[in-house]
Parts: C-alpha cells; sequence; structure tokens
C-alpha cells in the first residue's frame, strides 16, 4: 500500500487530520483537486473550542501572529442577533481568533509539508471499492487516471462529498429556501465608525456594534471590520424574489434600505483582493446517516453542513471532527487500539453535530421575520440578564457544553470536558498545560501530594506521558487527557485511594489499551 490514510480533500479539515496522524507516526496521503489554494472569502476566523485545541498543537501562535495565548471574549457576543453579556461570567467559555480560512489552510499545509505529509494538488478521488483489508482508490490527475490502495479512506472533501456519494452513505437533513444572504466586502463613511468601541453609527438607525447581526421586522444586517481587510457588510432577507443578475453593491445597498429603513452608502473596497461580493440563497442542515462505513471515513462538511449560523460552525465542527479521529485512527493502524476504540469517533463528532443543529435551529427562529418572532425575542432579552442563561447560551455557540462519556460510573465534573487552562509548576519549571500537549500523545498530569501517582508502577502504560507538578489550590490532583485534549479521568484527592486509582487504570485501559495485572 502507499499510505496508511489517504485523504480526499486538502481543505483546513484534511490537512489537520493529516498533521494529527503523522504526529501520531501513520502516513497519510493527501488528495486536492484545486492546483492551488482557493483564495475566494469563506470562513473569517474560529470560535469556541476549536481555538484552545489549535493551542495544544502549537498552532494557535502561528495562526494570531502572537506568541500570546487565546484569552476568552469577556464583553459580549451573540446568540440570535442577541448580544451575550459575557461580563456576567465569571470565565467566559468563549475564545476567538479572527482569521481568514485562506490561511487556516496556509498554516495547516506548511505544519503538514513539515512533518513530511505528502499533498497532491490536482488529484481526486472518482471511484473506490473497499475490502477486509484495504480501500481501493480511483484517482485523476494531470497524467490521467490511475489506482492505489491504502489502508483508510477520509472523505474532507466537502458538503458534496464525492467520498461520501461513492461510499453510499445518505445525507438526510432539512433544505431551507426562503432566507437570501448577500454579502460584500466594501467601504464606508469613515465618519459613521465609533473610534471608541468600533459601532457604525447609522443616521436614522443607531449604532450597530461590529460583528453583532441585528434583527429587524424585515431581516438582519451585519458590519464585520476584520482586520487587515475592508469591513465585511451583510444582510439577510426572507421571500425575496430569485434573480439570475450579477451581484452588485448596488442590490446590497437596496437591501440594506429594505431591513433597515435608510441609506448606507456603500464603496467599492480598498487594497487587493480576492474580495467577497455573493449572494447566497436557501441552505441545509444534514447530518451523514453515519460517519463511517467500512474503511471509509467522513469528517467536516463531508459529515454535516449547517444553514447560515453565526460563529462558523463548520469550520469549527471539521477540525475537531480531525482531531478526535487522527488519534483512534492511528492507534487502529499501529494496533495497539483496545476493542471498540474507533467506534467512538462516530458516537462522540455524532453528538457534537447534534447539538450543532440544535444551534442553529434555534438562532434561525429567533431571526426570522414577523411579530410573533419579535415577542419571543422580548423574552429571551429579559432572559438574558440571568447568567445561567448567558453561560449556557456561550458555551452553546463555543461547544463548551459538549461532555463526552469515558464510561467513568461517578466521574469528575472535568471528567469528558476539555481541558482546562492550567498554569503548572513542574521539576524543569514553569509551563501552561496546552505547550505539553504539542506531541498529541496521550497525557498523565500528576498534581498530587509527593507524585504518589507516579510512585505507582501499574499505572504507568508505554504510551501515556507522565508530567509531575506542584499541587493546586482548589483544582485538579490529577487529570488523565487524550491526546485531542478531552479529560479522560481526573481527580480531586490529594491522596488518591485504591477506589479512585482503580478508575484511573479501567480509564487507562479503555482509551489507551491492556496493561500489566494491577500491582496496587
Amino acid at each position: 500500500m502507499i499510505a496508511d490514510v489517504v485523504i480526499a480533500g486538502g481543505g483546513p479539515n484534511g490537512l489537520m487530520l493529516a498533521c494529527e496522524l503523522s504526529l501520531a507516526g501513520v502516513r497519510p496521503l493527501v488528495l486536492e483537486r484545486l492546483f492551488e489554494p482557493s483564495q475566494e472569502p469563506k470562513a473569517n476566523g474560529l470560535l469556541g473550542q476549536v481555538v484552545k485545541m489549535l493551542d495544544h498543537r502549537g498552532l494557535h501562535e502561528r495562526l494570531s501572529g502572537s506568541p500570546e495565548p487565546p484569552r476568552p471574549n469577556s464583553a459580549y457576543f451573540m446568540f440570535g442577533a442577541m448580544g451575550l453579556d459575557l461580563s456576567l461570567l465569571e470565565d467566559s467559555p468563549v475564545y476567538a481568533l479572527p482569521v481568514p480560512q485562506r490561511r487556516i489552510v496556509e498554516v495547516l499545509q506548511d505544519r503538514a509539508i513539515e512533518l513530511g505529509v505528502d499533498i497532491r494538488r490536482g488529484h481526486e478521488v472518482v471511484g473506490l471499492s473497499q475490502d477486509d483489508d484495504a480501500v481501493t482508490i480511483d484517482i485523476t490527475g494531470p497524467d490521467g487516471v490511475y489506482h492505489l490502495r491504502a489502508g483508510y479512506l477520509i472523505g474532507a472533501d466537502g458538503a458534496h462529498s464525492t467520498t461520501r456519494k461513492l461510499s453510499g452513505i445518505e445525507f438526510p437533513g432539512i433544505t431551507y429556501g426562503r432566507m437570501t444572504v448577500r454579502s460584500a466586502h466594501a467601504t464606508v463613511p469613515a465618519d459613521w465608525v465609533d473610534p471608541a468601541n468600533g459601532a457604525l453609527n447609522v443616521p436614522g438607525y443607531g449604532a450597530v456594534m461590529p460583528f453583532l447581526p441585528h434583527r429587524t421586522e424585515h431581516g438582519g444586517f451585519s458590519y464585520a471590520p476584520m482586520p487587515g481587510h475592508p469591513p465585511l457588510v451583510s444582510t439577510n432577507e426572507w421571500d425575496q424574489p430569485a434573480t439570475d443578475a450579477p451581484m452588485s453593491l448596488e442590490e446590497l445597498r437596496a437591501s440594506i434600505r429594505r431591513v433597515l429603513g435608510v441609506d448606507v452608502p456603500l464603496g467599492p473596497p480598498d487594497g487587493q483582493g480576492p474580495h467577497a461580493l455573493r449572494r447566497l440563497t436557501g441552505g441545509n442542515t444534514r447530518i451523514a446517516e453515519r460517519f463511517a462505513h467500512g474503511r471509509v471515513f467522513l469528517i467536516g462538511d463531508a459529515a454535516h453542513v449547517f444553514a447560515a449560523t453565526a460563529g462558523g460552525p463548520g469550520l469549527n465542527l471539521g477540525l475537531q471532527d480531525a482531531s478526535n479521529l487522527g488519534w483512534k485512527l492511528a492507534a487502529e493502524i499501529r494496533g495497539s487500539a483496545p476493542p471498540g476504540l474507533l467506534n467512538t469517533y462516530e458516537t462522540e463528532r455524532r453528538s457534537a453535530a447534534h447539538r450543532m443543529v440544535v444551534n442553529a435551529q434555534a438562532q434561525a427562529a429567533l431571526i426570522a421575520p414577523g411579530s410573533d418572532v419579535t415577542g419571543l425575542r422580548e423574552l429571551f432579552t429579559e432572559l438574558l440578564r440571568d447568567p445561567n442563561t448567558v453561560r449556557r447560551l456561550a458555551e452553546l455557540t463555543a461547544g463548551a457544553d459538549i461532555r463526552y462519556d469515558m464510561g467513568d460510573p461517578k466521574p469528575h465534573p472535568l471528567t469528558g470536558r476539555f481541558a482546562p487552562d492550567l498554569e503548572l509548576h513542574t521539576p524543569t519549571g514553569p509551563v501552561r498545560l496546552a505547550e505539553l500537549t504539542r506531541t498529541a500523545r496521550p497525557l498523565l498530569l500528576d498534581l498530587t501530594e509527593g507524585a504518589s501517582l507516579t510512585q505507582a508502577p501499574a499505572l504507568r502504560h508505554d504510551q501515556v506521558d507522565i508530567v509531575t507538578a506542584r499541587p493546586q489550590p482548589d483544582g485538579p490532583t490529577a487529570l488523565l487527557l487524550r491526546p485531542d485534549g478531552y479529560v479522560a479521568w481526573a481527580s480531586a484527592s490529594p491522596h488518591p485511594d485504591s477506589a479512585e486509582t482503580e478508575t484511573l487504570r479501567a480509564a487507562l485501559q479503555r482509551w489507551f489499551g491492556a496493561l500489566e495485572p494491577a500491582r496496587i
């Protein structure tokens, strides 16, 4: 076989998976039909848990251009075009990383090449068959059609995934046809922009905070001044007559006039492009009937798509699909995976996709036109004065409400959740927990008094790194992290007893394979 894994699709999700597999010692081959990375404006950033995940791989600094670790947004965000006052929360779960998708592709491609990944541009999967041992893949490239066999094939080839279709996996869901979204990079009058908070002060309407959509009885409006780019101005309307005419700034101006009831003079964007100027009618919310079929797996938009929702859910979820699948598939290929490990990819990521469906559908209902929706929004505005409600919606938006079942009958509150941000004092000096996970290996963090867990030989595992650090007040005393950053086991006891160490032993076996008989 030419590769352990072939990845169909060289966008962010496919490249992220290639990096994860390479870190785990597996040989991936990436096939991308485009000869050059797309310059089309797409996602404008990343939101939520995925920002912390990228920090765990050392990619946050490359993407942000700053050595500073990610910081949560503690000011405001939005849900259904209503403001979430994050200042009501002691610790905000909303992390944001404003960076265009083409830059994300560039950074991930550079990292994949550093790790020795073979990336073939201008190559596309056109056929496949599989048996118990491998997948036979038909590929068209610059020199014609050729065939190769690989242990696994991953469909990271988007919402219209050829891999999914060739595998016979259905893509059920809902198609929405009422809404039309218009977007363009454009200039606005400079004296309309508030230098203090970046708000766009629209005469006759009022202040529009940056990045926070505004909903009226006639539609929605947003103003997003992305760093280093002209502002992205967008509207959404319902039941607009279809047109085949090319999108124009005048069409967007007319849409703004209908939505806000006033004129906003838009000028052509400054600087070099590419610049957005697009119209999108309708959308889809769909989840594949299964994320795996034999030796074929789906990630990203090939597995799930969502109608337009703030926060770029597709890319956020897709990158985390890659992080979840990578270490599990690598363990299966190496022969070290415990029984059923690979099946947990679909179980866990389908639950995350379902939560995003709830998110997307709830927000779509809250921005729809009509006086009844206006009444619902008035009620929601009252509820959003409650910090508990704000936290719940903030966690839903950020994906921080996802909690995987780790098999512990009495789990610690952190078990099943993404690792907390910890500043650690180790024997070699201070370090952030995220900096200990760059190798994508499992990690047992021992913060117990006297490093009591480290002293138990029966808890050692050749797949797991062990780090000891000074105990912390009011924090966990031990954490077992999976390579994707999720807590597989945790303790709050300074001296874990035999019952707790037995649950740790069970977690090690469940996720990383057999240990020697207990000698605790």
